[in-house]
């Protein structure tokens, strides 16, 4: 029975691989076309604007980039081959580990359960694919939940194959649309353009792995992807690159000279980052490769006090439009890799031998310098937050306690909502310094909106309070008290009489104490 269902699988994968292909094909065929038109109507509309600048070929250059945007992401799941990324060992454990770091944000309200197992199995393929195939599963799984729901993650290897398993607890996908997922532009959702799932599709059957999808309508799609084991041992180091380099260069020079490439082995090492540089930087105009440029310069040339004055700027603006800290560290990651790819380069092309105290040395500054950067980074970061949540606390705190002036010596204290012990406290504090700062004479106490006070300590509290306002020489009125509180103070014999006059309503007390006075 399991081998017939083993059979089924692999005919449906096969048949899904063959009309990707044959789609594929038509698609990158359609995609080459188009693409070479549009990219010189592009360059065309650039010109004119700088000739004179118009609102309607501002709107033509951005359709335009979107319409170009939309053939290279075709090209690239028709092809993939084509983005040349080397084959290398992967643990998928530790890049599925890494990809949840970025949906920090969602895990609020979307519960993300892992079971990984078998951590130590590899498989063999391009790295940067595989991380944007699993987040782009691990995103629609997020995005097919509407509100709180659950998605479960799991990590195997058979004695030839590492399993992976995303299962969610959303809407799930009519039976009837399963067999069209992974075609180009077909997708399940309102505004998506189905190509994430085509990349993931293409990906894993370009390194002989296998997709099964099972789902139902309103319980949930669960993915399985089996991709084939590696059995090697993985290999980790520098690389060696084709860059420009001149006898006299400086390591400045060499990064200068090389830096469209930098920043594409960037791009490479930090994929899922790489997705999200436009959004950065439209929402606190941030440019990560301009900052990364910076920061690899302050490090080569130890400018370390540039380097921490920087660090506190990227903290506080990161903090100030709440970015998602996982992709500042995977960027910062990033940046460490690929400046090492160029150092190891470097000296390469200098063709000496570089003696170990020297090597040692060279690595202790640059790590040292880029943690430093990560240090002050997340304090500036953790600050701005501490302060900001320190002034939303004290708004809190004033808005709880809203004293209102009604002339030069009279103010009314509106007090709504439930009192605990905490509440009370911040009402001394604030009142008693208003009482001060102000001369405030004479201070209406409106309780008609208060439900109950929490305990007895916060009645005997509330009755210590009252008589702090006549020690400083404030009258007190107190209104709209509830029955249910004076039944309270009663049994605790608390009597207010002494410090303060109460009145039925504040209509009242003001009566007495504004408009009689004005007449």
């Amino acid at each position: 029975m399991e081998s017939h269902k083993t059979l089924n699988e692999e005919q449906r994968s096969d048949t899904h691989l063959s009309q990707l292909a044959s789609v594929g094909q038509i698609a990158a065929g359609i995609a080459h076309e188009v693409k070479n038109p549009l990219t010189a109507v592009k360059g065309f509309l650039q010109l004119l604007n700088q000739e004179e600048k118009n609102e309607y070929l501002n709107i033509a250059q951005s359709e335009l980039e979107n319409a170009l945007t939309t053939l290279n992401n075709l090209l690239q799941v028709s092809k993939p081959d084509l983005q040349e990324e080397e084959y290398q060992s992967i643990y998928l454990s530790e890049e599925l580990e890494a990809i949840l770091n970025l949906f920090q944000d969602k895990m609020y309200d979307i519960s993300i359960l892992t079971d990984f197992k078998d951590t130590d199995a590899m498989i063999y393929g391009m790295k940067n694919q595989f991380k944007k195939a699993f987040f782009n599963l691990i995103k629609n799984a997020i995005e097919s939940i509407p509100g709180k729901g659950t998605i479960k993650i799991t990590h195997t290897a058979s004695e030839n194959e590492v399993i992976v398993t995303i299962k969610d607890s959303g809407v799930g996908i009519p039976e009837d649309k399963l067999k069209l997922l992974g075609t180009p532009f077909f997708t399940t959702k309102e505004n998506g353009t189905g190509m994430g799932l085509t990349q993931v599709f293409s990906v894993i059957y370009q390194h002989g792995g296998r997709i099964n999808i099972v789902s139902k309508e309103n319980q949930g799609t669960t993915f399985t992807i089996k991709v084939p084991k590696e059995h090697r041992l993985q290999k980790r180091g520098v690389r060696k690159l084709n860059l420009k380099f001149s006898k006299n260069d400086t390591i400045k020079d060499f990064l200068f000279a090389n830096r469209t490439s930098f920043e594409e082995r960037l791009l490479d090492e930090a994929i899922n980052v790489s997705d999200k540089i436009e959004e950065i930087h439209t929402l606190g105009n941030i440019n990560l490769l301009q900052n990364a440029h910076k920061l690899v310069l302050f490090v080569v040339e130890e400018r370390e006090h540039e380097l921490i004055t920087f660090s506190k700027q990227e903290g506080v603006a990161w903090a100030k439009n709440s970015i998602t800290l996982a992709f500042k560290l995977e960027w910062i990651q990033a940046i460490r890799r690929t400046l090492w790819d160029f150092l190891y380069n470097y000296d390469l092309r200098h063709q000496t031998e570089v003696k170990r105290d020297e090597f040692f040395t060279l690595e202790k500054k640059v790590n040292e310098l880029i943690d430093q950067f990560l240090t002050y980074f997340f304090i500036s970061y953790s600050n701005y937050k501490d302060e900001l949540l320190a002034s939303q606390r004290k708004l809190v705190e004033n808005l709880s306690v809203p004293i209102i002036p009604i002339n030069d010596e009279i103010s009314i204290l509106p007090l709504i909502g439930n009192i605990d012990g905490t509440r009370m406290s911040i009402i001394e504090d604030h009142v008693l310094t208003s009482i001060g700062a102000n001369h405030i004479r004479t201070l209406i106490v409106d309780l008609s909106g208060v439900a109950y006070m929490s305990d007895d300590t916060v009645f005997q509290h509330f009755a210590r309070l009252i008589r702090g306002f006549s020690m400083m020489g404030c009258n007190t009125v107190l209104t709209g008290i509830r029955s249910e509180i004076v039944k309270h103070m009663i049994s605790l014999g608390i009597n207010l009489n002494e410090n303060a006059v109460s009145k039925g309503t504040l209509q009242l007390a003001l009566n007495d104490y504004i408009f009689k006075k004005d007449i």
